[in-house]
């Protein structure tokens, strides 16, 4: 593995989860010995909506989704190349290897997040630099000419038991990828997000990116209820030692 491979994968393993702080989380329906019961029918709100509240984590995201493997990218050749000028730079600028923000949608892929749903917004807390989300679901539009972020502004809205997520307003220095697959200011991030039942929700993601790509392309990921647990704070940035040891090509 390379020098930049062996660092980012600790940082972005964080904390095992036997480490985080404990917490007893209220309303989980139990199994005959006492266990969380995750393949229970998912909560309700009293409007009857889906209750996406809780702690999760892609727990499948070191394999699949945080790398985007065995997807055909419709490349732009400007984002083909500076992806293949990343790879041969041997990701020497990650943004995470400079204690920066994963960004959309790479923090729902990887990062622990908690999830505080309310009848007009959702926000979701993410354990990795400790920053925060939001999602309006009030009924606002996105905003037109939006002050570029690493998370984006996001409004969302309901078809059935799916939330559609409608997300714009990237600065476009996040990478999607570990290897540095590429969006740019132009994102327009898609999510239809469903809670399968307690413990798994569905997530389909759309990238519609025509600076770094043809035409829309999608991909899912599966997060999973973490039960029993609680963040905890994580500055990437504080006692770092590891950047000024990275080495490019």
């Amino acid at each position: 593995m390379t020098q930049i491979g062996m660092m980012l994968g600790i940082m972005a393993l964080g904390v095992p989860v036997s480490a985080q702080w404990p917490a007893k989380t209220p309303g989980i329906p139990p199994t005959a010995d006492g266990k969380p019961r995750l393949s229970a029918p998912p909560p309700r709100r009293p409007d009857g909506k889906p209750d996406f509240s809780g702690l999760w984590e892609h727990l499948n995201a070191r394999t699949s989704a945080y790398y985007l493997k065995d997807i055909a990218f419709p490349w732009q050749p400007s984002a083909k190349a500076l992806f293949e000028e990343r790879k041969a730079n041997n990701q020497k600028e990650n943004p995470e290897g400079q204690c920066l923000p994963r960004g959309l949608p790479k923090a729902d892929a990887f990062d622990i997040h908690k999830i505080v749903q309310t009848p007009e917004l959702i926000v979701i807390l993410y354990e990795y630099g400790t920053t925060f989300r939001q999602i309006f679901i009030d009924g606002r539009a996105l905003p037109i000419d939006a002050n570029p972020s690493w998370m984006g502004y996001s409004v969302g809205h309901w078809e059935g038991d799916t939330l559609v997520v409608e997300s714009n307003g990237f600065n476009g220095k996040a990478w999607l990828s570990f290897e540095g697959v590429p969006i740019s200011d132009a994102l327009h991030l898609t999510e239809r997000m469903r809670r399968r039942d307690f413990g798994h929700m569905d997530i389909e993601l759309t990238i519609d990116d025509p600076k770094a790509y043809t035409k829309p392309w999608t991909t899912e990921l599966h997060p999973e209820l973490i039960p029993d647990t609680e963040l905890i704070e994580f500055v990437c940035n504080e006692n770092e030692r590891d950047a000024r040891h990275l080495v490019g090509k």
